[in-house]
């Protein structure tokens, strides 16, 4: 007689190591590791960067300029990647401009982020007159031009990191927004909506305790996904002169300062750059994941 196999049960351990079906096939692909390796490796760079980077990275030593990397004929031992036009480590300023990557990050998602799930879920909620406003806004700010908006914040209000993740903040709640309102046009359809409405609750109290719970997944794979987005607004816009103005170390501006010494100081423009495909990179295999972990109809069950 054949011994059942048995009852699955959710745990921490099945969502790192997924269970295997016949024939040695995963459900779900296999965690990310080399992805959150690299993340990992930023963001504790990022946040003890004034422990691990070997020197202040504003300091200059003009007569340490352009040393190679290590590796190279010339380098030195000490400025592992090199220095620049300035004699500035690059190493020291490559660890500093993560830090304030992921702060632009962190800033423009949560304001971002935030109001484009305030917009989507009245939007998909409310429905009618509402709906039809904020989804004109919407549209209407996907076919504004983010970097001449940004630019022109950058004239008005000055450069600075307010300015930065204002800018980027006012590019991405639309793209929130109507993902997060389709979800919602699903979900007031559902019998726990209609139940709260014969029990009397109120739209406000319906759309927080309701609404806003079942979305949070879809927000957050949304917030995963744009980090990437966001890193390469801020090194797009450091690098047009309208995001942190010098000598705060950007990786953005880092590249914008190395772009005329590619012949002969190519690692002043290059190491940043390939610091954010590396990051970007594997922030969107991490949220790719992370949504089909999340996401019940991209599953395999």
């Amino acid at each position: 007689m054949a011994i059942a196999d048995p009852p699955a049960r959710a745990s921490l351990w099945r969502l790192v190591w997924p269970a295997r079906v016949p024939g040695g096939a995963r459900r779900t692909a296999r965690v990310p590791w080399i992805p959150i390796v690299i993340i990992s490796a930023i963001v504790i760079m990022a946040v003890f960067a004034p422990l691990l980077a070997p020197y202040s990275p504003i300091d200059q030593t003009l007569r340490d300029k352009l040393l190679p990397p290590v590796w190279m004929e010339g380098g030195s031992a000490k400025y592992l990647l090199g220095t620049d036009a300035f004699g500035r480590d690059v190493l020291s300023r490559l660890i500093f401009g993560a830090r304030v990557s992921l702060i632009v990050a962190l800033l423009a998602l949560t304001a971002g982020g935030g109001i484009g799930l305030m917009v989507g879920i009245v939007a998909g909620y409310i429905g009618g007159a509402v709906d039809s406003i904020l989804m004109r806004l919407v549209d209407a700010a996907f076919t504004f031009p983010a970097i001449l908006f940004a630019l022109l914040l950058a004239v008005t209000m000055g450069q600075g990191l307010g300015t930065l993740v204002t800018a980027i903040s006012l590019l991405l709640w639309a793209s929130f927004a109507r993902v997060i309102r389709g979800e919602v046009l699903s979900l007031r359809q559902r019998d726990f909506v209609a139940l709260a409405k014969v029990r009397g609750c109120s739209a406000t109290r319906i759309m927080l305790t309701h609404i806003l719970p079942n979305v949070l997944n879809t927000f957050m794979v949304l917030v995963t996904l744009n980090i990437g987005v966001v890193i390469i607004a801020e090194a797009t816009l450091s690098f047009l002169g309208a995001g942190i103005p010098p000598p705060t170390p950007t990786w953005g501006l880092m590249i914008s300062e190395g772009r005329g010494r590619l012949t002969d100081a190519w690692w002043v423009a290059l190491i940043p750059g390939i610091a954010i495909t590396l990051m970007v990179l594997s922030v969107n295999l991490f949220g790719d994941w992370l949504r089909d972990r999340l996401d019940p109809r991209l599953r395999q069950l």
